[in-house]
């Protein structure tokens, strides 16, 4: 088990992380959800031992480990940027954690034969990482990872250089393996929809700090706050300011629906709204609505995205099928009030739909 009691990291007066504390047990898959520069890497450099806290404690399986540098402990990192021997075959970089921990030459063999089958690379074992493509690079690096039976395995956005075919296929088997070597899986990306396809357990992060963490699904259904909720929305999260008075919501614009059940038991007073794209549909389908005017939209294969203004606000919504609209068209966008997220004036969830679906 990997604990973060209350770390913080400053370089040069700026804050990088701030006071975050978590509990990551073995055999389980962690994701470090966020923008660039939230701290997702920072953190994970924390977790390695790359870098010391400059407060806080990192403990692993019951010892103090803060400030104990990365080569005295059993982790596995792959970053983005893939690294590589570049004079040593493909078989031979993913042989090498293994070498060095003096494992028998069958041993080695079975490990590198699996990782690579898994991976794709058994017909390039034979090639230098020069004479590969760069996500034939990048897999020869997973693969290391794979054979080195670390008890941390941290992936820093690993997918991101590779075709998206393999990427789904990975996506999905990577936990699997993981979970079969009892590691801790730490596993940093800025894509909401590949954290739900990971599943586990995630943390949101921020500009350093941890706004939640617990169970993927839970988080994304359930956000803590209106900061989660943006970080766990792609494309972004519709937020609209409302009044509720007696049984009904209204806002800037043209916005007036009735509360219905889900949201009749709040208090009167004023409110922030938050409606994923996907949830708003192309005309009156839905009680609640607003008309808003076209600014662009973008036929992707079977959806449309749909951008729009609603007075200064600018709307998302990610529709199924072809919908030709175009700029200056003026329509209406509707939605279920049972689907929307409700946060008070300070950006704290005082509902959210417990049936909403990923």
């Amino acid at each position: 088990m990997l604990e973060l009691k209350n770390v913080s990291r400053k370089v040069g007066g700026e804050d990088h992380i701030i006071d975050v504390s978590l509990t990551l047990k073995r055999s389980s898959l962690n994701v470090l959800l966020g923008p660039t520069l939230s701290g997702k890497t920072s953190l994970m450099r924390l977790m390695a031992g790359l870098d010391a806290p400059t407060s806080g404690q990192v403990i692993m399986d019951g010892k103090d480990v803060t400030g104990v540098p990365v080569r005295q402990r059993n982790v596995a990192m792959v970053y983005q940027q893939f690294i590589n021997y570049p004079t040593l075959t493909v078989y031979e970089n993913i042989a090498s954690p293994m070498r060095l921990a003096g494992k028998s030459k069958s041993e080695i063999d079975e490990a590198v034969k699996r990782a690579a089958d898994l991976l794709q690379m058994t017909p390039y074992l034979d090639r230098t990482p020069l004479n590969l493509s760069g996500g034939q690079q990048q897999r020869t690096a997973l693969a290391r990872a794979l054979v080195k039976n670390a008890d941390l395995v941290l992936l820093d956005e690993p997918l991101a250089n590779l075709d998206y075919k393999l990427r789904e296929e990975l996506r999905e088997e990577l936990p699997k393996i993981f979970a079969e070597t009892g590691a801790i899986f730490v596993y940093a990306t800025t894509e909401p929809h590949e954290a739900l396809l990971l599943g586990g357990s995630t943390a949101t992060l921020s500009k350093g700090r941890v706004t939640q963490f617990g169970d993927t699904t839970s988080v994304y259904r359930r956000p803590a706050d209106l900061l989660t909720a943006r970080t766990f929305s792609d494309p972004p999260l519709n937020v609209l300011d409302v009044e509720k008075r007696g049984e009904r919501f209204t806002g800037a614009g043209n916005v007036d629906f009735a509360a219905g059940p889900a949201l009749a038991g709040l208090s009167d007073g004023r409110y922030r709204i938050g409606v994923r794209p996907h949830r708003l549909e192309l005309g009156r389908e839905h009680p609640a609505g607003f008309d808003a005017t076209i600014s662009l939209s973008e036929v992707t294969g079977s959806e449309t995205y749909i951008h729009a203004k609603l007075g200064e606000t600018a709307i998302v919504a990610l529709v199924h099928g072809v919908r030709r609209v175009e700029e200056g068209d003026e329509v209406h966008l509707s939605f279920d009030p049972a689907d929307v997220l409700v946060f008070d004036a300070d950006g704290g969830a005082v509902h959210a739909a417990p049936a909403m679906a990923a």
